[in-house]
């Protein structure tokens, strides 16, 4: 078997990822988790996403493609309409590019590729979920200019959208700055 048909199993809980392990290792020691282990821990991590995300993603594309076919859609303005198409595009490239990853998986199973797959998965994984985030702030805009008068419907998607930002963008990434300067001074 290969490692993408067999997963080697850690001998214990680890964390996220090597930097994030802070089991009382001591300084300037390597992680006792193999270079194997941690791509076939990644890798499973990466599955887990994949499944939390197709599940919202199919979701909301089933919603909007049935929009089409509803009495009110006959009635959306030039814009609303033009939203839609770009919303209905939007949903179908996050849902390829969030299943995208288990394709790769498929085809490239049993080649000794695992390195380039969770490499591969995990920058599909990031394009889906922008993609996913600009899906679901166009069915919002889409939604709140049919339901709610003037501008209060751009300023609600603005706002949400600020939202998404920060919980899936701005705070991994200020999480991951705070790590690397931690890790900066553990190693000062």
């Amino acid at each position: 078997m290969t490692m993408t048909e067999q997963p080697v199993e850690p001998k214990h809980e680890v964390a996220c990822c090597p930097r994030h392990d802070d089991r009382g290792q001591e300084a300037g020691k390597e992680s006792s988790e193999t270079a194997a282990e941690r791509i076939n821990r990644r890798w499973h991590e990466i599955l887990q996403e994949t499944r939390v995300a197709q599940t919202g993603v199919q979701i909301l594309f089933g919603f909007l493609l049935s929009v089409a076919f509803t009495p009110l859609f006959r009635e959306l303005e030039t814009f609303d309409r033009a939203t839609y198409v770009v919303t209905v595009v939007l949903g179908a490239t996050a849902t390829g590019a969030l299943i995208a990853p288990v394709s790769l998986h498929r085809f490239l199973s049993g080649q000794r590729m695992k390195d380039d797959l969770v490499a591969v998965a995990g920058r599909l994984m990031m394009c889906g979920m922008v993609l996913l985030a600009l899906t679901i702030g166009c069915t919002l805009l889409l939604i709140l200019r049919v339901t709610v008068t003037g501008v209060l419907a751009e300023v609600l998607v603005g706002a949400v959208m600020l939202w998404f930002g920060v919980c899936w963008f701005a705070l991994p990434l200020a999480l991951r700055r705070r790590a690397a300067r931690r890790a900066r001074t553990d190693d000062a």
